[in-house]
């Protein structure tokens, strides 16, 4: 029998909006499923990585891929360092940087320092070269210190839909393909 892989849509700072991709890979896909959290506008780095444990409690974890955004990629990383879980994957998008001055306007709690150990499993990070949250160059820091692999899309902002991200068909192609290659 084959075994169905859980899909679990992990958003970043304030949420996504309807017109994220985020959204509509949720839209499209009904057995993906959004993690939601108590607190999108001020949010405490334990709680929300409590909320992605209480979330996964009872799933079979090897069939389990989390798909973040932003401050949800920076929630996974800190998530796989409190709990050491092994699941099928992470296909991390636009990981912001919390260390950058950026984030001084904004009200997070305890999200710093970027995490850095390795990840205990599969993991995809897709990056712009133009992304207002993290630059390049630290998007590639954290995906060798993840152990993920790189995917730059070039001069895409944020990846979000105000960078013109909205559906993003190219994104879910890629999360298919990539989910695929897991097994």
């Amino acid at each position: 029998m084959q075994r169905t892989t859980r899909v679990f849509i992990v958003p970043g700072l304030g949420n996504s909006g309807p017109a994220h991709w985020q959204s509509y890979f949720e839209r499209e896909n009904p057995a993906f499923t959004r993690i939601l959290q108590q607190q999108w506008d001020a949010p405490h780095c334990a709680d929300w990585v409590a909320t992605v444990e209480a979330a996964l409690a009872d799933k079979a974890l090897a069939d389990v891929v989390l798909v973040g955004h932003s401050l949800g990629c920076v929630t996974i990383a800190h998530w796989a360092n409190a709990h050491g879980h092994r699941i099928k994957g992470a296909f991390l998008v636009a990981p912001s940087d919390v260390e950058t001055a950026h984030y001084a306007a904004f009200p997070t709690t305890g999200f710093g320092p970027m995490p850095t150990q390795r990840l205990p499993f599969a993991s995809l990070l897709v990056a712009s070269t133009t992304d207002e949250w993290v630059t390049f160059e630290r998007a590639q820091a954290f995906a060798n210190a993840w152990g993920s692999t790189l995917v730059n899309i070039g001069p895409a902002g944020h990846i979000n839909a105000a960078s013109g991200h909205g559906d993003w068909p190219a994104g879910l192609a890629l999360l298919r393909e990539w989910t695929a290659r897991l097994g």
